[in-house]
């Protein structure tokens, strides 16, 4: 009898572990839906800048962006920190990497330059209960979500070539190009490159787009769509000499 109310009190016990820890997967995986959807919508307000209202739309993206930081992430770090986090990571993973694309988007947008994972987790600290070791953003998730900006990036491209903002186009594609080559050299030596090999597969087909579409402006300026219908076009940002419409 004795041994059959210990066996029922240890299944007991990995009962109440199991049913913890898939309370605490769910409470997860809410807060990182939210992360998922308030990082979308900066990404989406990013596409939104050009050169008449660059400051303004800078001004708003920061201040959502602190907002995903400090509403959203918050509650994930709160739910992760001091327990196996490791093994809640498939149900954060691809959260934490869309916060990492919305939040090198701005940073490149606002400075030119990328954000490193250095200054992201400095971000985070505040966050953090001092009692515990702080929860950090690890490597992996860092450039998956460094691999998806590139994609972000050519939708930028695109769209200020549309604008006529062919330079600033040309510079997305130099930054593009400079990632690819870099994880070019480190994709190779990671222990968990699958996911990483079909998003580099990705990103050169992002190249190839920014490429051929700022190609086809310098070939083809004289037809360049923003300038129809212009009263008083200027063709000289695509190299043309000024015609007489």
């Amino acid at each position: 009898m004795s041994t059959s109310v210990a066996m029922s009190a240890t299944f007991d016990k990995y009962a109440h572990y199991l049913n913890t820890l898939n309370d605490k997967r769910e409470r997860v995986v809410k807060a990182s839906h939210d992360i998922t959807i308030n990082s979308k919508k900066v990404i989406f307000q990013v596409h939104r800048i050009s050169k008449y209202n660059r400051d303004e739309v800078l001004e708003k993206v920061e201040k959502d962006l602190a907002a995903v930081t400090d509403q959203h992430l918050s509650r994930l770090v709160k739910e992760l920190q001091g327990t196996n986090f490791w093994k809640l990571r498939r149900a954060y993973s691809p959260r934490v990497q869309e916060y990492v694309e919305a939040a090198t988007l701005y940073e490149f947008c606002k400075t030119g330059k990328l954000l490193n994972l250095e200054a992201i987790n400095a971000s985070l600290l505040p966050l953090n209960d001092p009692s515990f070791e702080p929860l950090q953003i690890n490597i992996l998730d860092y450039v998956l979500g460094v691999a998806d900006l590139t994609g972000e990036l050519m939708r930028l491209a695109i769209g200020r070539i549309s604008n006529g903002e062919l330079e600033y186009a040309e510079t997305i594609c130099r930054f593009v190009r400079e990632i690819y080559r870099k994880l070019t050299l480190v994709v190779p030596i990671m222990d968990e490159n699958y996911e990483m090999k079909k998003k580099m597969d990705t990103m050169l087909q992002s190249i190839v787009k920014i490429e051929n579409a700022c190609f086809s402006v310098h070939v083809r300026g004289s037809e360049y769509i923003p300038l129809l219908g212009c009263s008083d076009p200027n063709f000289s940002f695509l190299g043309a000499q000024e015609l007489e419409l």
